[in-house]
């Protein structure tokens, strides 16, 4: 399952998010961002390649929504309500992103 992780400049929250998931078993994970600032920036092709898009807030989802209109047609966009307060892979973040993700996709917490 492909997992796209998306905030607004690529910096903290998405890449801490893709970091935790990209050497997961069953699972690819990339990450990116909805401003022209971005480190990495969102493109069709990346929601392309997302099975599911996860997004930090819902001001994120509504601008995939409102650029990528068509790309976006069956691709479940979740919301995670993770506010841009942390750094690069902050134990909160990696606990408040886990368990967020892991209870969505019926993962085991423990499972490397």
């Amino acid at each position: 399952m492909n997992l796209l992780f998306v905030c607004s400049r690529n910096q903290w929250r998405s890449p801490t998010a893709e970091a935790i998931y990209k050497n997961r078993q069953d699972l690819q994970a990339q990450s990116a961002g909805t401003e022209p600032s971005a480190r990495i920036k969102l493109t069709a092709k990346r929601i392309a390649w997302a099975d599911i898009i996860f997004v930090m807030e819902k001001r994120h989802k509504q601008r995939i929504l409102d650029k990528f209109t068509e790309d976006i047609a069956d691709r479940p966009i979740v919301v995670l309500d993770i506010p841009d307060e942390y750094t690069y892979m902050d134990p909160e973040l990696v606990a408040d992103i886990s368990s967020k993700v892991d209870t969505y996709l019926n993962l085991d917490t423990n499972r490397p």
